[in-house]
């Protein structure tokens, strides 16, 4: 898994990931991403800012129909209203010292039992908003593993990644921010002959 780091980072260079003002930016974020593409979520996120809205007890609080017309552009902003609702009530009634503290997988066990906070979600607020080392397996992970012979589900993937990496937060947040980076510009665009990772080269 280093070698993969390696030669992304070697042609990538450092992704310094995930683009917030806050933590709770970075929660507010990854409950957005679902299903849309991050374009949408920024803009949303700078409407929610506008409002004085990226703070969990104002989001919390705030009328469901007005928080659906400022992440309507997100897709699927109905669920995604309820869902951050939800999340932000949470992080109003637990702040993020305290959060950070606890142990990885009862916190992933909290956050998992929110409705709407699959897997992907809930380690990417472990990871970029707590600061804490879980890795996040997403579309991209799964395709380039695929790709290298490299099966399994999310489960077995995250701990294959953990077990063969130092567990260190600045290393699982930019691989994989690499990772996506080199799915959109390289898997997306089927340039598959130009892969650094092809084992076969």
């Amino acid at each position: 898994m280093m070698d993969i780091y390696n030669k992304l980072l070697e042609l990538l260079g450092e992704q310094k990931w995930w683009p917030a003002k806050t933590p709770f930016e970075v929660v507010v974020g990854a409950v957005l991403t679902q299903r849309t593409k991050w374009e949408n979520v920024a803009k949303a996120i700078r409407e929610l800012e506008k409002n004085d809205l990226l703070e969990p007890k104002m989001l919390s609080k705030v009328e469901r129909s007005k928080l659906e017309s400022l992440i309507k552009g997100t897709g699927f902003y109905k669920q995604k209203a309820e869902r951050l609702q939800i999340v932000s009530r949470y992080f109003a009634e637990n702040d993020m010292r305290s959060l950070s503290e606890k142990p990885i997988e009862a916190l992933r066990r909290e956050l998992l039992s929110l409705k709407g906070i699959g897997k992907e979600t809930a380690d990417s607020i472990i990871l970029y908003a707590l600061n804490k080392p879980k890795f996040v397996v997403d579309a991209y992970t799964v395709r380039i593993c695929k790709c290298l012979g490299i099966s399994g589900e999310y489960d077995q993937l995250q701990e294959r990644f953990e077990n063969e990496l130092p567990l260190n937060v600045m290393l699982f947040k930019e691989l994989h921010a690499l990772m996506v980076k080199y799915g959109k510009e390289f898997c997306n665009q089927n340039r598959c002959d130009e892969c650094v990772l092809d084992v076969k080269k």
